[in-house]
């Protein structure tokens, strides 16, 4: 094992980015248990405020990012100085992403269904970078063989043409196969092969004529729906609690 970790963690320089992807995990998931705690009023834990005003923990979240990833930028890939930034990065991006919903809508959604949103993102940030981690690089640059990785323009032709995938999947409504396809371009292959999703800005442009496609994307799509929809819902209220009834909910 420590072979391993030598070999492809340390000596590529990764080791900084193993720090933060797992600082960023466990902070998520503390950061998570902690709001668990204040919300059922357990614990010795409660909000934070000054002077009347509610601090929500993106703001020392984003103090964290920005001296992490500064310091990271002029410390290199190794040494103590990088861990150490790394380590500070990725809290601060964990305690920023856990509020993600609170800054898209600008509102303090975190115990709604929108706030969903956040726990969506931080495991889909968590799944690129341990991809990147991996040996996956962005737009299949890695696998580009070693003489097409002197041809600049072969390189250049395998971004571009990963990149349009990348670009017609999430034309097709598959907004998160389509942020994989960035770093497996044979997900964004598989995306365009298949049917866009009703609604879509490709179903609206190209399934306009055709009743056939347009009905099978759309039985596809319920039927992938209804497939997924509960077992999504149970992992996202295990990882991030369940959200506050609605008011509708709430009148019956």
């Amino acid at each position: 094992m420590g072979h391993w970790l030598e070999r492809n963690i340390v000596e590529p320089g990764k080791l900084p980015l193993l720090l933060a992807l797992t600082a960023f995990v466990l902070t998520f998931l503390i950061t998570r248990v902690v709001t668990r705690l204040i919300r059922a009023g357990k614990g010795p834990f409660g909000n934070v405020s000054t002077g009347g005003v509610h601090i929500h923990h993106v703001v020392p979240g984003v103090v964290l990012t920005v001296v992490g990833g500064f310091g990271a930028v002029t410390s290199g890939r190794h040494g103590f100085v990088a861990g150490l930034c790394a380590v500070v990065f990725g809290m601060g991006a964990g305690l920023v992403l856990d509020e993600f919903a609170l800054i898209l809508h600008l509102d303090d959604v975190y115990w709604t269904e929108e706030g969903r949103k956040s726990v969506e993102v931080v495991v889909l940030t968590a799944a690129l970078v341990g991809l990147m981690l991996a040996g996956f690089s962005p737009f299949g640059v890695n696998d580009v063989t070693q003489e097409e990785a002197q041809d600049r323009g072969g390189v250049i032709t395998s971004v571009v043409v990963n990149f349009l995938f990348a670009m017609l999947v999430l034309f097709k409504g598959k907004t998160r196969m389509a942020i994989f396809s960035v770093i497996v371009p044979l997900v964004g292959l598989i995306g365009v092969i298949r049917l866009a999703r009703p609604g879509s800005p490709w179903a609206r442009r190209f399934y306009r004529s055709r009743p056939r496609a347009r009905a099978r994307a759309t039985l596809r799509s319920y039927h992938r729906d209804k497939r997924w929809s509960g077992p999504r819902r149970r992992f996202q209220d295990l990882i991030g609690g369940k959200p506050d009834p609605t008011p509708s909910l709430e009148r019956r």
